[in-house]
């Protein structure tokens, strides 16, 4: 059981946006009603727009309404919601909120722990904590001070690294919770559980057992209201260079002693290190697919990247992308691994697959037999299957496709789920960082991704951007890149082939 800071304040900017009402105030509502955490703890929202402490709380319990049946829960919650309007960039404003700050330790009786979570736009990632430092927000005299920040971490390695030195100028690293939600789902945690506990995998995660792991990203939703941001960034910095280039690290490092936060982070930052840096137009040819939805064929179907509101009408900005990157280390010579991640496809599903080699010697007059899989499904059914061979019933040596699989929603008694901001928000609170980003990681991502953007950019986007229409499976091309080396996406497989 996590051992938590049961007493402090949690300090969220941006609270009147859409983030916190939809994600974190359910989250930081569950937070404070389990009984593991029936210590004494207050929420403080702070943002621009003009809310009186009812004002707020009203917004709170509505943002609750659909989420939380029994109201008595809403109630007592609301009781420990308090906020605080005001300017980002006005110094004297922060005056205001560190003496707010101080009245609420006294009159609520919490001890002097502050947790700040910046649910703003990235640009304020200079100004809040600048400002927080220059009242003494940051200093640690009293309790703990820490913040946490959102993705995006800059627009390429120079901008994250500029970030990065700014916020070290008044915070030590401990301090600083970089949060990519990804890494608080279950079953992404469940990739170094599976490693790590079962000798079954931990004897064959290896270039001589497999060979090849995809870790895919289906949306089946268009841009919507994120349409600004997305134009200016696309796939690529969107998804690759955080979430998916996370997952890469989890599944490929190489498991420490123990399970110390400390060291996963070292030994991601060691493999995304070891991930082969593409250097010229051929190297993206040959490994990259980026595309964009179009009108589908389907007449009822009108999505159009290029049509949706906010997007140029010549948009050359990717909506999906291909990937096939190799890690030049001893465990993963050869081994291709495929990150691919699209909108408006034709399903929503986050998924890593593990195939294993073929090292069998096929037996006279038996037909080619398809590989052995893992299949972590991440989302939407959280669940561990494992495809293997067993001889149907009947006479004769005739081998069957059969699944061993494991679905979390229908198992009993296997602990109580909480959501990925739930998670991260109490690793936050009790300062466990094994689920947050390091700066040396989020700079080794960028090294990766910043030569694919800037060859791609060099070398014009409208010869290397395809076109797919809107709930397809994606572009053809995608596929075409993985069939060169005998591969294909799993989602596209066909039905096992009975000997």
């Amino acid at each position: 059981m996590q051992k938590i800071s049961k007493s402090g304040i949690l300090v969220v900017f941006g609270a009147s946006g859409d983030l916190t009402q939809r994600k974190l105030i359910p989250a930081i509502c569950s937070i404070f009603q389990n009984a593991e955490l029936s210590g004494n703890r207050v929420l403080l929202g702070v943002s621009r727009t003009r809310y009186t402490d009812q004002d707020f709380r009203y917004r709170v319990s509505q943002a609750l309404a659909n989420k939380v049946s029994d109201k008595k829960i809403i109630v007592q919650f609301t009781k420990k919601v308090y906020y605080q309007n005001i300017s980002f960039d006005r110094e004297e404003d922060y005056e205001v909120l560190k003496s707010r700050i101080e009245n609420l330790c006294k009159t609520t009786k919490v001890v002097s722990n502050v947790l700040f979570y910046l649910s703003t736009p990235p640009n304020l990632y200079y100004v809040i904590p600048e400002n927080l430092a220059r009242v003494g927000l940051n200093s640690e005299k009293e309790g703990y001070r820490r913040l946490v920040i959102e993705k995006p971490f800059g627009i390429d390695k120079k901008s994250s690294c500029n970030l990065n030195r700014h916020l070290l100028k008044d915070y030590s690293e401990s301090q600083i919770f970089r949060i990519d939600h990804y890494l608080g789902k279950e079953m992404v945690q469940n990739i170094i559980a599976i490693r790590a506990f079962n000798p079954l995998f931990a004897s064959v995660w290896n270039s001589n057992f497999i060979d090849n792991v995809q870790i895919c990203a289906n949306e089946s939703i268009g841009v919507g209201l994120r349409s600004g941001y997305y134009d200016q960034n696309g796939a690529i910095r969107d998804m690759v260079q955080n979430h998916l280039l996370q997952l890469l690290g989890l599944v490929s490092m190489e498991l420490p002693k123990n399970l110390d936060p400390n060291l996963i982070g070292l030994q991601i930052f060691k493999i995304l290190n070891g991930v082969r840096i593409f250097k010229n137009k051929e190297d993206i040819k040959n490994n990259v697919v980026v595309a964009q939805y179009s009108c589908s064929q389907n007449p009822n179907i009108k999505e159009s990247y290029r049509n949706e509101s906010g997007v140029s009408p010549s948009s050359l900005t990717e909506t999906y992308v291909a990937i096939r990157f190799f890690i030049d280390t001893v465990n993963w010579a050869g081994v291709p691994f495929y990150l691919k991640t699209g909108k408006c496809l034709d399903n929503s599903s986050l998924s890593v697959v593990v195939t294993f080699r073929n090292n069998i010697s096929t037996l006279p007059g038996q037909k080619k037999m398809n590989k052995n899989r893992l299949v972590i499904k991440i989302q939407p059914h959280e669940s561990i299957k494992l495809s293997f061979y067993t001889k149907k019933l009947g006479t004769g040596f005739v081998a069957k496709d059969v699944d061993l699989s494991c679905d979390y929603e229908n198992i009993i008694d296997f602990g109580k789920k909480i959501s990925p901001y739930q998670r991260l928000i109490l690793d936050a609170l009790d300062g466990n960082n094994s689920l947050f980003v390091s700066s040396s990681t989020v700079d080794s991502c960028w090294k990766i991704v910043d030569p694919i953007i800037e060859i791609i950019r060099k070398e014009n986007m409208k010869n290397f951007l395809h076109f797919y229409p809107a709930y397809s499976s994606g572009p053809k091309e995608s596929d075409t890149m993985l069939s060169k080396l005998g591969h294909s996406w799993y989602d596209k497989v066909s039905s096992p082939i009975q000997l």
